[in-house]
């Protein structure tokens, strides 16, 4: 049970940190908003460091990866249509925030000060979320 535990939490930690720099560069890059880009660097190293406080060392949870054997990497497709910047912040963005909840609600098996970390980083996200709405 263990090892589904930390594949879990390996995967969302993976989802949420790759779509919260998505953001960071949306913010950087495209809207050239240093205050953002360091509201979403300092919550990617908060995530980390959440992570890195459960009671389990990181290369731990790496071990546990197994991307060939993962039953929903089927249905990974690429999206085909037409999209716009503001597209692209928004699904990752989102794609943060859930993954911030899956990792909230699974580390609560391992330790519920992590647990309170990744809530506060998802409501973290949320706020970024609507500031930078209002940037577009």
């Amino acid at each position: 049970m263990k090892s589904r535990i930390l594949r879990v939490i390996d995967a969302n930690y993976n989802r949420a940190k790759e779509g919260i720099r998505v953001s960071e560069e949306v913010a950087r890059f495209v809207l050239g908003s240093r205050l953002l880009t360091d509201r979403f660097k300092k919550t990617r190293h908060d995530l980390t460091k959440a992570l890195l406080s459960l009671p389990v060392s990181y290369r731990s949870i790496v071990a546990e990866r197994n991307v060939r054997e993962d039953v929903g990497r089927a249905s990974l497709k690429l999206d085909k249509k037409k999209i716009k910047i503001q597209d692209i912040f928004s699904s990752n963005i989102q794609r943060s925030e859930e993954a911030v909840r899956v990792l909230e609600e699974w580390s609560k098996l391992v330790s519920i000060p992590a647990s309170k970390k990744f809530q506060k980083i998802r409501f973290a996200l949320y706020e970024l979320e609507k500031e930078t709405f209002k940037k577009f």
